[in-house]
């Protein structure tokens, strides 16, 4: 039987250094890679399920990495965005994670941390094998096995980090699940007592599955988020 064919990456900086430097390390990582120095030439890259993750710089010679990302979306482009900035500042980040992208490093970066969230992010985008599972509270229905939720019969377009998320309050539903918590399972790090990133996240996701009554995603204040049953 044929090995499975490497998670395809597209590394997007128009700095020819570092655009060499992270699409080398994802080489060696044993990654298929290709590099854009553009926006327009990222969105000529892209198509809707190639590649399988996108590197995307914010800073770029003609489209802001924001606007790039919202175009992306809008052509079908569903992979997984990981935000390079030189912006420490938490406006920007809260801004990059909840417009659609899905994780940031924050340059100068170590190479090493970029390619454990690099490999994090294509096996929470289903680029790798991810386990079966069913969950359900109320009429919204969550399928790890098909990527796939619905409310009601209505299917929800999340993303991958959302659905990650969502899927961690379904696992615990009736339950609270604290900040810590969410960091530790969703993203597997700690975003150095940023909470708003993690309440933006949760507004974002409470736009999508609560659009209709009765709600199902409720604040804990002080704690953390819980997904119950209504009434």
């Amino acid at each position: 039987m044929a090995a499975p064919s490497p998670a395809s990456v597209l590394v997007v900086d128009d700095e020819e250094n570092i655009a060499y430097l992270v699409s080398s390390a994802l080489r060696l990582a044993g990654l298929e890679v290709s590099t854009a120095g553009s926006g327009a030439a990222a969105l000529a890259a892209c198509s809707p399920g190639h590649p399988d993750l996108v590197v995307l710089d914010v800073m770029l010679p003609d489209l802001d990495g924001f606007e790039v990302l919202r175009r992306l979306r809008a052509k079908g482009v569903r992979a997984p965005v990981l935000f390079l900035t030189a912006r420490a500042d938490t406006t920007d980040k809260v801004r990059g994670l909840t417009s659609g992208g899905d994780d940031y490093v924050t340059k100068p970066f170590a190479l090493e941390e970029l390619v454990a969230r690099v490999h994090l992010l294509l096996r929470r985008g289903g680029a790798a094998a991810a386990p079966a599972g069913r969950h359900q509270v109320h009429d919204l229905v969550l399928d790890e096995d098909q990527h796939r939720v619905w409310r009601g019969d209505t299917e929800l377009a999340l993303t991958p980090t959302e659905f990650t998320l969502l899927r961690c309050l379904l696992v615990n539903a009736g339950r609270v699940v604290t900040r810590a918590q969410i960091l530790d399972h969703v993203w597997q790090y700690d975003f150095a007592g940023e909470s708003a990133i993690i309440e933006s996240f949760v507004s974002t996701l409470r736009k999508k599955v609560d659009a209709v009554p009765p709600r199902l995603i409720h604040t804990v204040r002080g704690v953390g988020y819980s997904v119950r049953e209504p009434g």
